[in-house]
């Protein structure tokens, strides 16, 4: 119905934005990674947007991407994943992040997000398998095996997602499995 508002930004208040079109406000909810993207008030925005219709209210959620609103339609798919939902885990982690968790298998890094217990992030990782991927946020390492195989390799050994993407981003970018896990512990040992 609505599928993009663009007109001047009027007020900010997390997560509701309200975006004045011609006279009209929209209020809509968007994920922080929007949010924090926004320009000043009074300023000019775009923004893409999908309208849940509810038996007790009409809600407009607002995005900043064409892959985070096709992140957010994808989670509302997923039985016991609403909006409210949906928006958390776009607010708690960036889409290119959903990917690469989606596609390593990594509930971990769901359940960091509030709201989302170890059975929902199972489930979404079973039912985004294959959905959400180099489409939506092309996730890290999705360069070469390789590097998948060393950033697997790192998080196995308990180094956390930035200090593994710090270490694979030093390696050259033909290095193998064996020599860039050598190369990427060595740096991570500095």
């Amino acid at each position: 119905m609505i599928g993009k508002l663009t007109g001047t930004l009027s007020d900010k208040n997390p997560p509701q934005v309200m975006v004045d079109c011609g006279g009209v406000g929209y209020e809509l909810q968007v994920p922080m990674g929007t949010f924090y993207n926004l320009p000043a008030l009074g300023e000019k925005v775009s923004l893409l947007t999908h309208f849940v219709v509810r038996e007790d209210a009409q809600i407009l959620y607002g995005f900043g991407s064409p892959q985070e609103r096709a992140a957010f339609r994808e989670l509302i798919k997923i039985s016991g994943v609403g909006p409210r939902t949906a928006l958390s885990v776009l607010s708690g982690m960036s889409v290119a992040d959903l990917a690469q968790a989606i596609t390593l298998q990594e509930p971990g890094r769901l359940t960091k997000v509030p709201g989302i217990g170890a059975k929902t992030a199972q489930r979404l990782l079973l039912e985004l398998k294959g959905k959400l991927g180099a489409d939506i946020g092309a996730p890290l390492g999705a360069a070469s095996g390789a590097q998948s195989d060393i950033l697997q390799a790192l998080l196995a050994l308990g180094y956390n997602d930035k200090e593994a993407a710090l270490a694979l981003k030093a390696l050259p970018s033909d290095v193998g499995v064996s020599d860039g896990i050598k190369l990427a512990l060595k740096a991570l040992a500095r």
